[in-house]
């Protein structure tokens, strides 16, 4: 005899941003229907008969807060029996990288809000939300030692300080930045330009760089790690 089954599948995205350069902040919808009304929660919903999980949560993406990410991931799938109070439901949780300012939200859908907030200052969040959001936090810090999804975050051009100051706000740790300034030109996968900082924060312009993607894949095809 077949076990009973009465489940109900649904996608949550976990979108973080870097911004002001000094925090790492993360998307969140505020509900206008039950269960939670008036809350903040993650975007996402359920995912429709007929379309993936990635569709599904790009769509969640784009109808509750406006925005459209070329970087998701999944992250987990949470299964908890009694984390929603509208039955057993199951969510496959996704993130992503972006740089905010390349977005302007648009709450619509079921969300009547929706803005950025800073990882260490969140508001209570509806259903088991907040673990999915530590659970993000560090698979973030964990992937961005090994694998450079941190460029995400930074403009196309950037000064080198701005990717020190990127690693320690994502740690949430001071970096040697000697040490770390050493590896990552022992890598070559940054890509110097003759330009500097046109309104630099304080002392002399510095010079800019972007990623070298090209460069970073040949290295992973040669089976040369990226370790920070």
């Amino acid at each position: 005899m077949e076990p009973k089954q009465n489940i109900r599948l649904c996608v949550d995205a976990v979108v973080f941003g870097y911004t002001a350069k000094e925090s790492i902040s993360v998307l969140l919808i505020k509900r206008t229907i039950p269960p939670f009304m008036h809350r903040w929660a993650l975007p996402g919903g359920f995912v429709i008969d007929g379309e993936t999980l990635e569709e599904a949560v790009t769509r969640e993406l784009q109808t509750e807060a406006g925005v459209h990410i070329n970087y998701l991931e999944q992250l987990y799938t949470f299964g908890q029996p009694e984390r929603d109070p509208r039955g057993r439901i199951v969510s496959v949780a996704y993130f992503g990288l972006v740089n905010p300012t390349n977005f302007k939200l648009a709450a619509s859908s079921d969300a009547e809000d929706a803005n950025w907030f800073d990882i260490k200052k969140l508001p209570d969040l509806a259903f088991d939300h907040s673990i999915v959001v530590d659970a993000a936090i560090q698979r973030l810090r964990a992937k961005i030692r090994y694998e450079p999804i941190g460029f995400e975050l930074l403009d196309n051009k950037f000064p080198i300080s701005d990717l020190e100051k990127l690693y320690e706000t994502v740690l949430d740790r001071p970096i040697d930045r000697r040490n770390f300034q050493k590896k990552i030109n022992h890598l070559g996968i940054l890509k110097g330009h003759n330009e500097k900082q046109k309104h630099p924060s304080a002392g002399r312009p510095a010079k800019l760089y972007s990623f070298n993607e090209e460069r970073y894949f040949q290295l992973k095809k040669e089976g040369i790690t990226f370790e920070i």
